[in-house]
């Protein structure tokens, strides 16, 4: 038996049966008689849809049902809607374009869905989705952002004006003009943000039932909230009441499996239409065509300062693409932007035109970090080129505009109060560990072998913690403690946290504790995302926890006959004060039937986990590549409930922040098509391209939750992009003045940028 107290390294509870093969992923659910489904997927970019014959195809072998848009509407299915209003700078809402589960009159990405052919087996689903004939008229298409927005670029949606959903003005122009009036100094800064794919270990899969007597279907899906995709579901298929999404482990979501995609409705329509089992799964090729992908902004920056360096305000234009169609969170990674532009620096005046446009590529929604990594990526760039064009060294450009600890609270004015950080001494903290002052002796042996060696420097801060409210249902029985979660776990270790948690208030062995999550039955509302798991949810089962112990102490008075106000709690019993009297929990709740509670926290502000990233490199100038020598971490998460979680969390993050900086790029091409549509073309990090990372962790306790705790999931992300590419900027600076290249860094493009060429 064993206990494990908060601030302890426990070991992943979700481990051993993962390694051992015993994992549930939605392919591994096993339903008799279920037919297979096969999306057959536009191969344009931009198409009017003239005719669909499916005469053939329903006559193939083993073919069960051939599903087009003609179905779609007959039947009244509602499309998938954007959940996040907008609202224009001259007062009107956003654009709302409409999504059907399958392309009507117009395909408008390449993988858009067209048609859905089942069978009983996927051999024949695919064969007969060759012999539908698709009568395509193709139409002009653009998938660059800015090129998008203007007037005359290929309209994707006719019921609109234009390709541009969305413009917000944020801040106040008038005083940012001002200010750059008087500026000493300006740096300008043009920062792409370049499309990503998610390639989640788990693809995309869908797994329908149907239960004809009781008219209810049960989808099995990969998801980060088993309720965001039961509402999305019913909403289009009019099925209120009807469906329960169920989500056992996840293999990898990235904000990516938190929205709804058309195929998990296309298959619970399909089920209801057949009154039988169907299933759906993605194979790599299909995911990189139509899994929701990530960032795809372009951003426009000026930073004003003084003679001193000190910053007066910020200003910048972003066009963010949204894809062919607004996905279910997208307009919050671009507004997310501007709220982290600020990073940790006064600036007293700022502001942003946010563009949103549709593009024909696949639709964007939130991915690890969901705008953070992108705003944070744009002011630590602009810092960095400002310390450059001033002669300032990177840390001390920092140190002259860092917010002090004795301002905090602090309001930005992107309109968020950061309430605690220390975060000049965080960063004299890593550049301790990264031996800073060392730095020029190594740049000098580097160079007597031929090598150019950078040192780069980011900071970053993030927002987490925010959303609705969870709930924590707790009971205790005769046996065990049982913890209810909404939130579905993806690979961060939160039944671990839950357990660890439960263990520490309750005094209770780990083996005691179970929790139950991913069914839209059986749990509460809640989601995945964002970093919020420990600020909210964690929070919650705290206070289930506490009122546990309260309701069991009328109990516990009756069984140890003495008043409720001279009984102590502590290590798992009820004790007499100043005796050895005492009852246990469960014999406790064994006496009371079982002890049964439920807290539910409401998030009342924000955290901001924040930290500096220190990336030391080395490039070999004759072929461009880069090898990392050195990578340091200093990270405030406020309080730590598991540190060894926290560092597994800050090393996925970093790996994918890496990825975007260095390898990963998804392109299009003149027409729309995805060029980078495998691992042969889009490259993914590897073992082999990653850093040994040392982290170090200089906690400050969040004054916004009752547990100090900041969130950890995407920290790792939102500090890497920026450190590494000011590092390889660093180098590049010191052999042939460049001061800005854009990601990824490819080895080809840092030696076309030592060659003074264009990549």
């Amino acid at each position: 038996m064993t206990k494990f107290a908060i601030g302890q390294s426990m070991p992943r509870l979700e481990d051993a049966g993962l390694l051992q093969g015993r994992g549930v992923y939605s392919d591994d659910v096993r339903i008799d008689g279920a037919a297979h489904a096969y999306v057959l997927r536009s191969p344009h970019a931009h198409a009017r849809i003239l005719g669909i014959d499916t005469t053939a195809a329903l006559r193939a072998p083993g073919v069960v049902a051939v599903l087009t848009g003609k179905d779609v509407e007959a039947d009244g299915l509602n499309p998938i809607l954007c959940s996040v209003p907008v609202k224009n700078f001259d007062g009107t809402p956003r654009a709302d374009p409409k999504r059907p589960i399958l392309a009507i009159g117009k395909a408008r990405f390449a993988g858009d869905p067209v048609a859905l052919v089942i069978a009983e087996t996927l051999a024949q689903a695919r064969d007969a989705s060759e012999l539908v004939l698709v009568d395509y008229e193709a139409l002009g298409a653009t998938t660059d952002v800015v090129k998008a927005a203007a007037p005359e670029a290929p309209r994707l949606h006719e019921e609109l004006p234009g390709n541009v959903a969305f413009e917000v003005q944020f801040g106040d122009e008038a005083a940012v003009a001002a200010a750059f009036a008087q500026a000493a100094h300006v740096t300008r800064l043009d920062i792409p943000n370049q499309r990503l794919v998610a390639n989640p270990m788990e693809p995309r899969a869908a797994v329908a039932d149907y239960d004809a007597a009781a008219d209810k279907s049960f989808l099995y899906t990969p998801s980060q909230s088993t309720h965001i995709i039961k509402n999305a579901v019913e909403a289009v298929l009019g099925v209120k009441g009807k469906l329960a999404v169920r989500a056992q482990n996840v293999g990898g979501a990235f904000g990516m499996k938190a929205m709804p995609h058309p195929e998990q409705a296309l298959v619970v329509w399909a089920s209801r239409r057949l009154k039988r089992a169907v299933r759906w799964t993605s194979d790599r090729s299909e995911g990189f065509l139509s899994d929701g992908q990530g960032r795809d902004h372009f951003t426009r920056a000026e930073l004003a300062l003084d003679k001193d360096g000190h910053i007066l305000a910020l200003r910048a234009t972003t066009h963010s693409a949204l894809g062919a169609y607004m996905s279910f969170f997208s307009p919050v990674p671009p507004q997310s932007i501007w709220v982290m532009l600020p990073g940790v620096y006064r600036t007293p005046a700022m502001s942003m035109r946010l563009y949103g446009v549709l593009t024909n590529a696949t639709p964007v929604d939130a991915y690890r970090g969901a705008g953070r990594p992108e705003g944070i990526y744009a002011i630590e760039r602009l810092i960095d080129v400002t310390a450059r064009e001033l002669g300032l060294s990177q840390d001390e450009i920092r140190r002259r505009n860092f917010i002090r600890p004795e301002e905090l609270p602090f309001k930005t004015p992107a309109g968020l109060t950061y309430d605690s950080g220390a975060f000049q001494s965080v960063m004299e903290r890593c550049m301790q560990e990264a031996d800073w002052a060392g730095f020029p002796a190594r740049r000098k042996a580097a160079e007597k072998s031929g090598k150019l060696r950078g040192i780069g420097l980011a900071m970053y801060i993030e927002r987490c913690g925010g959303g609705g409210a969870d709930e924590a249902p707790m009971k205790v029985t005769r046996d065990e403690v049982v913890v209810t979660c909404g939130p579905q776990d993806n690979g961060q270790g939160q039944i671990t946290s839950i357990v660890q948690m439960v263990s520490d208030k309750l005094g209770v062995d780990v083996e005691k504790v179970r929790v139950v999550t991913g069914d839209s039955d059986l749990t509460p509302p809640g989601m995945t995302g964002g970093s919020r798991f420990a600020a909210v949810f964690l929070a919650a089962t705290s206070g289930s926890a506490d009122a546990i112990i309260v309701k069991g102490m009328e109990e516990a008075s009756g069984m140890l006959e003495a008043a409720a106000s001279d009984l102590e709690f502590r290590d798992g019993r009820y004790w007499v004060a100043g005796t050895d009297r005492s009852v246990s929990l469960f014999e406790v709740a064994g006496k009371a039937g079982e002890l049964l509670t439920s807290y539910k926290r409401v998030p009342e502000a924000l955290t901001f986990p924040n930290g500096c990233h220190i990336v030391e490199t080395e490039i070999d100038p004759e072929t461009g590549a880069m090898a990392f020598v050195n990578y340091t971490i200093a990270d405030d998460f406020g309080r730590a409930i598991n540190p060894m979680l926290l560092e597994g969390q800050v090393h996925g993050g970093v790996v994918q922040g890496l990825g975007q900086a260095l390898l990963e790029h998804a392109v299009y091409n003149a027409d729309g098509q995805l060029i980078t549509g495998s691992f042969m073309d889009y490259a993914m990090p590897r073992a082999d391209d990653m850093p040994n990372m040392k982290i170090v962790f200089q906690h400050t306790l969040c004054k916004t939750n009752p547990l100090g705790v900041k969130g950890a999931g995407e920290a790792g992300t939102v500090g890497a992009t920026p450190a590494v590419i000011n590092a390889v900027v660093d180098a590049l600076d010191a052999a042939s003045g460049v001061r800005d290249i854009a990601m990824p860094a490819t080895r080809e493009r840092i030696w076309r940028a030592l060659q003074g060429r264009a990549a």
